[in-house]
C-alpha cells in the first residue's frame, strides 16, 4: 500500500462546466461491422453483386455453390440483361438440364455459416421469375453441412416477371454452420435475386433490422451520441455517386434495400448498404443517442480526387438535404422522404461532421463553403471540422487553424497510441480554452484489449471529463469486429456469427457513459504524494537507415555529437538499401544500413537519400533498443504523403508528430535528424518538418473526476488507480449531507494487466457492483491496485 494517505475533497455545491454529450460511440463499417455484423442479414452476397472492384478475390457467385441432387444437372450463371432494379443489376440464373431430385444453389453465410437456433423463426425472401410457360416449386431449406434439414418450405414460382416471394422458416435445431439451400425441379431456367434470410427477432423487432445481441450491448452503454458511418470509407472513393467505388453518398442508402446500389468498402469488401442512413438514425433514436453523421468534403486525400470549387454545389446540397431529412417537417422535400420511409416525426440532429482525418489544403479550401451554407440555413447546427489522423503536427495545426478561422463548433481529433503515451499526455487538454472550438475526440484507443489498456484509457478519460470546458465529445474506436474478417485491432466489441463479447475497454466505456453525470464538481486532492515520473533519460541506442517500399541510395552519412563536436563518418556503409519485394536482379542487396549504437545525449544525424525504385521512401530508426522499443522517422509513410516521428514501446506505436511530405524517384534529399535529450527535430533540404518531445509516462497518485447527475441528484466520483499498489484515501463530500451517505460502488479490480475477455469467458474482466453506506460524508476507502472505482452517492435518509 502507498505510504501517503491522501484526501479527495468533493465540493458538491461548487459546480463547473456541463459535461453535455461527452461520451458516445462510433460506428464504422470495417471488420464487417455492418454486413455480417450489426446488420442482421444472414445471407452473404444476397444480390450477386460481389465484384473484384470490392476485393480481387470476389466474383458474382462468391459465397454461393451449385447444388445438384439425385441425378439433377444444371448450370449456374449470373446475368444483368433484365434486372429487378437498374441499380442492382445482377441476378443468378439456375438452368435445369436434368431434373433429378433438384438443382439449385446454396449460400454459405458469414463465418462458419448461417446461424440458427432451435424454435426461432427466420424470414426468407427473394425476387424470382421463370421462363414463360414454365412452372414448378422452389424448395427453400436451412440445412447442416451434412445435409440435415433444420427447416423447409416450398414456394410456387410460375411468373415470367419479377415477383417478391416471402416465407417464414422455423428451425428444428441449433446449428451455427448451416447453409441456405434453394432447389428447383422441372425444366428451363429459374431467375433469382435479392435472396435474404433475416432472424424474425431483430433489435426491437424492426424490419431490415439489427442483430439483437450486438445492438443490446451498445444500447446498454447508454451513449450520448453515435458517430457514423466512418471513418475513411466516407471520403475514400470517386467523385461520381453512381460509381460502386464512390465516396459514401448518403442518398444511395435510402429506400428499398433491393434498390440500394452495391458499394466497394475501402477496407476491402462489399457493402450492401442495407444498413443505411435511415437505419442509422432509427438506431440512434432507439438507444437514446444523438446522431452525428459525417459527410465527405469534396476531397479524397487517399487518391487526390478533388471536386472543383465551381462544382461543389451538389456536395453542399447533400449536407443541407441531410439536415432536412433529419429535422425537416413533412412539408419539406427530404422530410417527406423520411416520412415515406416510415418516420413522419423528425429524428433530431444537432451535429454534422464534414470530412474525416483530412490531410491536404484542398479540404481546408472547401470546408468553409460547407460551413457557411450550413450556418446560414441552420445557425444552431454544430459543425465539426477535421484535424487529421494524428495527435500533433502540421496537419493537426492546420485543422485547428481552420476551425478557429471559420468558427467551427468542434474539431475532430484522432489518435491511436501506446498506453505509455496516454499516461504521458494525461494533461493534454488542461490548457485548452473554453471560448474556442471544442475537441471532438472522434477516434482513440491504446493498442490492445487487455485490462491494462482499459485501465489506462479510464485514467485518460477522467482527464477528458475534467476538461469538459474544452472537450465536447469523445468515442473509442473501432467499435465492432467480426473475428473472421478483421481489418484492424484493437476493437471494443468482438463477435462471430452467433456469439459476442465486450472487451475490458468496452466495460470502461460503459461505466463512463452510464455514470457520466451532467455537471462537473470541483475536487481538491491533497496528501497523495508526488506523481511517479519515469527516470529522465536521453534517446540513446541503435541508428539504422531503411528503404521503405522501395530501393534507396544513402550517402554522406554523418553523426555529430552536438556537445563535444565529435564526428563519425560512415563512408563505408554508404550505398543501396532495398526493401523486400524490390530485390529483383540484386538478391543480396541489404535491407538496411546499420550505423551502430550511440549513447550521446545530443546528436545530429545527416545524410543524402535518393529513391531509385518503388513508390515510398525512407525510414530512420534511432534510440533503438530492439525491434519493439525505438523511435523512427518515416519519410513518405503509408501513401507517400508523410513525414512522421513515432515511438514504439513494447511493440506498441505512437505517432508523436506528422507533417505532409512526398518522395519523388531519382530526386536527392538532404535529411537531418536532431536529437537533444528527448526532443527531436527533423529537416528535409534544410526545412524544419517535425519537432516533438518523446514524453515519458507519468503515473499520477490517483486519477479522478466528479460530476452531479441532475435528474437523480446523485454525486458521481470516479477514481482510477494505475499503480501496482493499493491507495488509501479519505473522501470528503463537502456540503452534501448531515446523516451519512448511501449509494453504489462500481469497481474493476483484481485482474492481471494482460487479462482479456473471450468468447469462452466474455465477462472475465468486467465491473462488480456493491452497495455502499457510510455514517458520515467523510469516509475512508482503500482503492485496490490497478483499479477503476465509481461511486454513485446520495444523502442517507432515515
Amino acid at each position: 500500500m502507498s505510504n501517503a494517505k491522501g484526501t479527495l475533497r468533493v465540493h458538491t455545491q461548487k459546480r463547473g462546466p456541463l459535461t453535455g454529450d461527452l461520451f458516445g460511440i462510433f460506428f464504422e463499417d470495417l471488420n464487417h461491422a455492418a454486413d455480417g455484423g450489426l446488420y442482421a442479414e444472414l445471407v452473404r452476397n444476397r444480390s450477386f453483386e460481389f465484384d473484384p472492384i470490392d476485393n480481387r478475390d470476389y466474383h458474382a457467385l462468391t459465397a454461393w455453390e451449385k447444388v445438384e441432387r439425385g441425378g439433377g444437372k444444371g448450370e449456374i450463371t449470373v446475368e444483368d440483361s433484365k434486372p429487378v432494379n437498374l441499380r442492382n443489376e445482377h441476378y443468378a440464373v439456375i438452368d435445369v438440364l436434368a431434373e433429378g431430385l433438384g438443382v439449385g444453389i446454396m449460400n454459405l453465410g458469414f463465418n462458419s455459416g448461417i446461424s440458427v437456433r432451435e424454435g426461432e423463426s427466420y424470414l426468407f425472401s427473394m425476387y424470382a421469375r421463370r421462363e414463360a410457360g414454365e412452372e414448378g416449386p422452389v424448395v427453400i431449406s436451412i440445412e447442416s453441412t451434412e445435409g440435415v434439414v433444420h427447416a423447409e418450405t416450398a414456394i410456387a414460382v410460375n411468373c415470367s416477371e419479377w415477383k417478391k416471394y416471402e416465407v417464414k422458416l422455423t428451425a428444428r435445431a441449433t446449428d451455427h454452420s448451416s447453409r441456405l439451400v434453394m432447389l428447383t425441379q422441372g425444366k428451363g431456367k429459374l431467375y433469382v435475386d435479392m435472396v435474404s434470410l433475416f432472424p424474425e427477432k431483430t433489435f426491437l423487432n424492426r424490419p431490415n433490422g439489427l442483430r439483437p445481441d450486438i445492438a443490446e450491448l451498445l444500447a446498454d452503454m447508454k451513449p450520448k451520441f453515435m458517430r457514423f458511418p466512418g471513418g475513411c470509407l466516407v471520403h475514400d472513393g470517386s467523385l461520381n455517386p453512381e460509381d460502386r467505388d464512390s465516396m459514401y453518398r448518403w442518398k444511395n442508402t435510402l429506400g428499398d434495400p433491393a434498390g440500394r446500389p452495391p458499394r466497394r468498402n475501402n477496407w476491402g469488401y462489399h457493402q450492401t448498404l442495407g444498413l443505411g442512413y435511415y437505419e442509422y438514425f432509427q438506431f440512434c433514436e432507439d438507444i437514446g443517442a444523438k446522431p452525428i453523421p459525417v459527410l465527405p468534403g469534396g476531397y479524397d486525400p487517399h487518391h487526390q480526387r478533388i471536386v472543383p470549387l465551381e462544382e461543389l454545389g451538389p456536395w453542399i446540397d447533400d449536407a443541407l438535404d441531410l439536415i432536412e431529412f433529419a429535422i425537416g417537417d413533412i412539408s419539406t422535400e427530404w422530410g417527406a422522404v423520411r416520412a415515406e420511409l416510415g418516420h413522419p416525426e423528425p429524428f433530431g440532429l444537432e451535429y454534422i461532421g464534414i470530412g474525416n482525418e483530412e490531410v491536404g489544403e484542398p479540404f481546408f479550401e472547401r470546408y468553409p463553403y460547407f460551413h457557411r451554407a450550413i450556418k446560414a440555413k441552420y445557425p444552431d447546427m454544430k459543425v465539426i471540422n477535421s484535424s487529421g489522423p494524428f495527435a500533433a503536427g502540421g496537419v493537426y495545426d492546420r485543422g485547428w487553424e481552420s476551425a478557429k478561422e471559420h468558427g467551427s463548433d468542434l474539431v475532430d481529433e484522432h489518435y491511436y497510441q501506446s498506453p505509455e503515451w496516454f499516461l504521458a499526455n494525461y494533461h493534454r487538454y488542461d490548457h485548452f480554452k473554453a471560448d474556442e472550438p471544442k475537441v471532438f475526440l472522434g477516434e482513440y484507443a491504446s493498442w490492445g484489449n487487455t485490462y491494462y489498456n482499459a485501465l489506462v484509457e479510464a485514467a485518460f478519460m477522467t482527464g477528458l471529463e475534467k476538461n469538459a470546458h474544452a472537450v465536447g465529445l469523445a468515442c473509442y474506436a473501432p467499435m465492432l469486429c467480426n473475428v473472421d474478417y478483421m481489418n484492424w485491432k484493437p476493437d471494443m466489441i468482438w463477435f462471430n456469427n452467433h456469439k459476442v463479447f465486450g472487451t475490458p475497454n468496452y466495460y470502461v466505456q460503459k461505466l463512463f457513459m452510464n455514470h457520466q453525470g451532467d455537471q462537473l464538481l470541483h475536487v481538491e486532492a491533497s496528501g497523495f504524494g508526488e506523481a511517479q515520473a519515469a527516470p529522465e533519460k536521453p534517446i540513446e541506442g541503435g541508428i539504422i537507415l531503411y528503404a521503405d517500399g522501395c530501393s534507396a541510395r544513402f550517402s554522406e552519412i554523418r553523426l555529430v555529437n552536438n556537445v563535444t563536436g565529435e564526428v563519425r563518418e560512415y563512408e563505408s556503409l554508404a550505398g543501396e538499401a532495398t526493401a523486400p519485394g524490390f530485390k529483383e536482379g540484386q538478391p543480396d542487396a541489404p535491407d538496411f544500413l546499420d550505423l551502430g549504437v550511440t549513447a550521446w545525449n545530443s546528436y545530429t544525424l545527416s545524410c543524402k537519400a535518393v529513391r531509385t525504385r518503388g513508390d515510398k521512401g525512407f525510414v530512420i530508426h534511432f534510440g533503438k533498443m530492439d525491434d519493439a522499443n525505438h523511435l523512427f522517422w518515416e519519410i513518405s509513410g503509408w501513401q507517400n504523403q508523410d513525414s512522421i516521428i513515432s515511438s514504439k514501446v513494447a511493440g506498441r506505436g505512437s505517432c508523436l508528430t506528422h507533417s505532409m511530405f512526398s518522395v519523388e524517384t531519382d530526386k536527392e534529399y538532404q535529411l537531418e535528424l536532431q536529437v537533444s535529450g528527448r526532443t527531436v527535430r527533423t529537416y528535409i533540404d534544410g526545412v524544419l518538418f517535425n519537432e516533438t518531445e518523446d514524453k515519458l509516462p507519468v503515473i499520477e497518485p490517483v486519477y479522478y473526476s466528479s460530476t452531479v447527475e441532475h435528474a437523480t441528484g446523485d454525486t458521481i466520483l470516479k477514481i482510477v488507480n494505475v499503480q501496482g499498489e493499493c491507495v488509501a484515501a479519505e473522501i470528503h463530500l463537502k456540503d452534501f449531507c448531515k446523516d451519512g451517505v448511501t449509494g453504489e460502488v462500481f469497481e474493476m479490480s483484481g485482474y492481471l494487466p494482460a487479462e482479456e475477455n473471450s468468447f469462452e469467458a466474455p465477462e472475465q474482466v468486467s465491473p462488480k457492483t456493491k452497495s455502499f453506506q457510510a455514517e458520515s460524508c467523510n469516509f475512508a476507502y482503500e482503492f485496490p491496485k490497478q483499479s477503476i472505482t465509481i461511486f454513485r452517492l446520495r444523502p442517507l435518509t432515515h
